[in-house]
């Protein structure tokens, strides 16, 4: 039997991602909310609200008993955890189970075995799927992790083995530097996930990462729905993700989506899922890497190539149906580039900007696509992950997009707090990311190429090209409109021409 209530155990965009979709289904949808939140966009959508504690996230996102007494007094039949917070938590996915709901994703088991990376990486092997050379047990002492990293040949990667998200990782270039980074990556590990386990892998130079969308049910069935390519990273978390990859080889989607199937199945896998991997952007090697045992930040990429709405696919298979879709149904067209919008001041190290949004103007037009979380009058706050929204294009192909991207980004304008706006604008001007020479260091070369032109005199060049794109894009709209251009509409181009200045 479908749901008749669900509880949002989220905020920001993905809870008003599911709240859209349970809307769709006519399903009622409980938001839950912190101090923090009370007037947040999620809330103000969702068909009921309740408060679940102060702003600190461990005493209202992450208090899973108080979660759960909310879910049971609002009479929600499950519990749909978005992303981040709870997600992956075996623990809480346990508890929802135990009071007689249904937590939308995988089984705790399941969860607990593929999100320990070591474990993961058994299962990997165990499957036939190629893993980067490594260890397989956490990392005793100093002397191990020299003993290993010399076995491997440095440069290797420490990693920390109960979580992602680019906590707990280090790269190391040889002795002197393991030496000291392997005491930094256990204290980060212990910080972020209570854990201080490391493990230690051959580093893959230059590696681009990319990953498998998978979905199974409850019925044995299970497809991937193609890749993302997720190269573009700082602090090892992505900003911006495409489907299908530059990479461009079909023959490559169908190796790697076998692997992926093979390790759901390895492992009874229900639900959406994501297997990641490192790509050799030379001979196209792959090796796998983790696996996401929920719904990733970066699926709406996915949807726009394939038709298909995973949040919706997440909540029929929970309920136990059966895939509304085989792996001859899936065909990817088009192309799909998503931006995600934070409130960061990429010129000082990407630092959160929190702040009141005083003014918000999303693009419009065919092939867009906004997944955001605030309202003009939005307060970003300091107490959560800044994003702000995850702004999507799709085009016929990839060039087709980068040029639809370029056009809405001039067109997106907050005002009042610092965002990545600015440095997407100039990231989809670069010519390494439009030729699609991507890899998971590709932002720091970018920077380094900026900070060149800018101490050349390069900020004058740019308005100069701004200026002559406009002039330009005005003789164009000369001969091509029919009528003159209104009031309301002149002001609006001279709003978005300030923005962007603004905006460098």
């Amino acid at each position: 039997m479908m749901f008749k209530k669900i509880l949002i155990a989220n905020r920001g965009e993905i809870a008003c991602r599911v709240i859209r979709a349970c809307r769709e289904m006519d399903i009622v949808s409980v938001a839950i909310y912190s101090d923090a939140d009370a007037d947040a966009l999620h809330v103000r959508m969702a068909d009921e609200a309740y408060r679940v504690g102060p702003p600190p996230s461990s005493e209202s996102y992450l208090n899973g008993e108080i979660i759960i007494e909310t879910a049971l007094n609002a009479g929600a039949e499950a519990i749909h955890p978005g992303y981040g917070f709870l997600s992956e938590n075996g623990e809480f996915a346990k508890a929802v189970i135990d009071a007689g709901l249904t937590f939308i994703g995988p089984s705790p088991e399941v969860m607990v075995l593929m999100g320990g990376k070591i474990d993961a990486r058994k299962v990997a092997i165990s499957a036939g799927v190629p893993v980067v050379p490594g260890t397989v047990e956490p990392i005793s002492d100093l002397e191990a992790a020299l003993n290993e990293a010399a076995n491997f040949g440095y440069p290797v990667m420490l990693k920390a083995a109960a979580g992602g998200g680019g906590k707990g990782m280090r790269l190391v270039s040889d002795e002197a530097e393991l030496r000291n980074a392997l005491e930094l990556a256990r204290s980060e590990a212990q910080a972020s996930f209570g854990d201080d386990a490391v493990y230690i892998e051959k580093a893959i130079v230059r590696p681009r990462h990319i990953e498998i969308q998978i979905f199974s049910d409850k019925h044995g069935n299970h497809v991937h729905l193609g890749e993302r390519e997720c190269s573009i990273q700082r602090r090892h978390q992505k900003v911006v993700e495409e489907a299908p990859s530059p990479i461009g080889s079909s023959d490559l989607r169908a190796a790697m989506g076998d692997c992926a199937v093979k390790i759901a199945k390895a492992v009874g896998y229900v639900g959406a899922g994501t297997i990641e991997f490192l790509v050799s952007d030379i001979d196209h090697s792959f090796y796998f890497l983790e696996m996401n045992t929920r719904l990733q930040v970066e699926h709406p990429v996915t949807e726009m190539v394939t038709g298909i709405d995973l949040v919706r696919e997440q909540i029929r298979v929970a309920s136990g149906e059966r895939l509304s879709f085989g792996q001859e149904d899936i065909v990817m067209s088009g192309h799909a580039i998503e931006c995600r919008i934070y409130a960061e001041d990429p010129e000082n190290g990407f630092l959160p900007s929190p702040g009141k949004i005083s003014r918000l103007r999303i693009p419009q037009g065919p092939g867009l696509r906004d997944d955001g979380g605030v309202f003009e009058g939005s307060v970003v706050s300091i107490f959560y992950d800044p994003m702000i929204s995850k702004f999507v294009v799709h085009g016929r192909d990839r060039s087709e997009a980068v040029e639809t991207m370029r056009r809405a980004l001039r067109e997106y304008e907050i005002c009042g707090i610092k965002t990545t706006l600015g440095f997407f604008r100039d990231l989809f001007r670069d010519g390494e990311f439009i030729a699609g020479h991507l890899d998971t260091g590709f932002i720091d070369r970018f920077l380094e190429r900026q900070r060149a032109v800018r101490s050349n005199g390069g900020d004058i060049r740019h308005i100069a090209a701004i200026a002559a794109a406009e002039i330009h894009l005005k003789k164009s709209a000369k001969r091509s409109m029919l009528t003159q251009t209104s009031p309301s509409e002149s002001q609006w181009l001279q709003n978005g021409r300030s923005a962007q200045l603004r905006g460098r």
